[in-house]
Formats: structure tokens, C-alpha cells, sequence
């Protein structure tokens, strides 16, 4: 698989385990509905991903003297160099940092799912930015409008089942429907989605 293939599995992997978590705080039956469908989606994604022709000049690369790659025909790079590893170690430390306080200080744990909704929206800011991929900011501002609206939500004491479906349900929902979105935009768009 290309890197570009690599980060989609990963966005698809992440989209899987926000639902998968998530829908336990739905009903039974809705869970397992929903459950069934994120699996059977990232499945999917997994062949589509796999199956995916990658165009060739998507493949040649030129190395730039910072240690970033371009492709050969002007698209956005898409590796898993310093620019990402900054980007995932402020996301890292940013959701440890604010576990601990809505866990510790605040004590509300109803909102640390969507705290962590909150921070993995902003890093796709970062990695639009890195991969100068601007397409990834529209699903930055969703996905951080779902944690801020999950956090809102926690703070005015709402159902753990509206907590999950906004600021779970739906940010795994936007990360599988934007890998799928990739994929089926063609071969020429491998590199559009993260």
C-alpha cells in the first residue's frame, strides 16, 4: 500500500473505533445495527483501499531537501515525516492534557469522548496544513464542531446517548464517509483525503 493508502486505512480504522466505542451508549439494538455497519464500511474501504490504482506519477517522487516528498505531478505529498510526527505529538499531548483536566479537575467524564473529538478535529487542521491538503480543513471544522458541540452538550448535562451520538456517532461517521468519498472520486483524487 502507498502512504496515501496507509493514511486512509488509518482515518478508516479511527472512523471504525469512534463508532465502535461509542454506540454503547445507544440502545442495544441501534448499537449493534450501527456496529454491523461501521465494520461492514471499513471492510469495504479495506478492498476498495487495497484495489485502488494508484496513477504512476502519484508513485514518483521527488525528495526535497527538508526531507518532505512531492509528487512528480504536483500534488499534495502525503508521508508520515517530521511534519506529521509534530502534528500527532500535539494531538497526543493536547488529549492527554485535557483528559486530565475534565476527568481530574472538572470531573466530568461525560465530556472526555468529546474532548478527544474536539482535539483529533484540530489535527486535521495540522495535517492540511503539512500535507498542504486543503480539502482536509472541511473535515476539521466537522469534526471539531462535533467535539465543541459534544462539549457544550456534557456541560449542560445531557444524555451520555446525545454525548456519544454527536461527538462519537457522527465524527466516525465523517471520518469513514470521507475515506469513502476519496475512493470514490478516483484514482487522480488517491491523495484528497486523510
Amino acid at each position: 500500500m502507498t502512504s496515501n493508502q496507509t493514511g486512509r486505512l488509518i482515518g478508516a480504522a479511527f472512523g471504525l473505533v469512534f463508532v465502535l466505542v461509542n454506540a454503547g451508549a445507544l440502545s442495544p439494538a441501534l448499537a449493534v445495527a450501527l456496529r454491523v455497519l461501521a465494520i461492514a464500511s471499513f471492510i469495504a474501504l479495506f478492498i476498495a483501499l487495497r484495489r485502488a490504482r494508484v496513477p504512476a506519477a502519484a508513485t514518483d517522487r521527488a525528495e526535497d531537501t527538508d526531507g518532505s516528498t512531492d509528487h512528480a505531478d504536483g500534488t499534495a505529498p502525503r508521508t508520515f515525516d517530521r511534519g506529521y510526527r509534530l502534528v500527532v505529538a500535539a494531538e497526543v499531548l493536547a488529549a492527554l492534557a485535557g483528559v486530565l483536566v475534565v476527568n481530574h479537575l472538572l470531573h466530568a467524564p461525560q465530556a472526555t469522548g468529546a474532548w478527544i473529538t474536539f482535539v483529533v478535529g484540530l489535527h486535521f487542521f495540522g495535517l492540511a496544513a503539512v500535507w498542504r491538503m486543503p480539502s482536509l480543513r472541511l473535515l476539521a471544522a466537522a469534526m471539531s464542531a462535533c467535539g465543541a458541540a459534544g462539549l457544550v452538550l456534557a456541560a449542560c448535562g445531557s444524555s451520555p446517548a446525545v454525548i456519544a451520538a454527536v461527538a462519537g456517532i457522527a465524527p466516525g461517521a465523517l471520518l469513514l464517509a470521507s475515506v469513502w468519498w476519496s475512493v470514490r472520486t478516483g484514482p487522480e483524487r488517491v491523495a484528497a483525503a486523510g
